[in-house]
């Protein structure tokens, strides 16, 4: 609602609403932001932690850091995707650690769901937002927000500003994708 025609009736009836972005596993120019990919590494630790706090995350609970690593950026720093695609795995493993394997059997199965999502007219939207790392606030890129095809990400610039980029699900984005 926050990008609708509603939005200043949100801020008068409520205040300025909190709008949570994604954690920036990525920069804007694509590198991976290894601060970030820190905190979203945080994230599963603390619920696997919960269960089993003697085992390393990398090596005991996740067959190798970069299987771990590629669970994490595919989440696109989308917490509930990334719990979601962490739920997946462990439940295609038998025993630990997490494989390569399953991670990429749960990427698969996320990424299926996501791209039937979007509709032939809409591709090509994705692929300007993933150039220009913009978006335009109408129904067609509304449309795509709310089904989590894209993404808005924050960081403060040098002033201190805030400042917004937008980009597609890394799940669309990932492999034999249309972009």
């Amino acid at each position: 609602m926050v990008y609708s025609t509603r939005a200043t009736d949100l801020r008068d009836i409520y205040g300025d609403p909190q709008i949570l972005p994604m954690i920036m596993v990525n920069t804007l120019k694509g590198e991976v932001y290894q601060p970030e990919l820190k905190k979203v590494k945080e994230v599963i630790n603390k619920r696997v932690w919960q269960i089993a706090p003697e085992l390393s995350l990398e090596t005991e609970i996740f067959d190798s850091s970069q299987t771990l690593d590629r669970l994490c950026l595919m989440s696109g720093g989308h917490v509930r995707n990334l719990l979601l695609l962490t739920q997946d795995a462990f439940g295609r493993t038998e025993k630990l650690p997490v494989s390569e394997n399953a991670v990429r059997r749960a990427i698969t199965q996320a990424r299926d769901t996501y791209r039937r999502t979007v509709e032939n007219h809409q591709w090509c939207l994705l692929v300007e937002v993933s150039c220009s790392k913009r978006i335009i606030n109408d129904d067609l890129y509304r449309s795509l927000m709310y089904n989590r095809c894209l993404l808005e990400y924050r960081y403060l610039d040098d002033d201190g500003e805030m400042q917004r980029w937008y980009d597609i699900h890394p799940l669309i984005h990932s492999r034999n994708s249309r972009i």
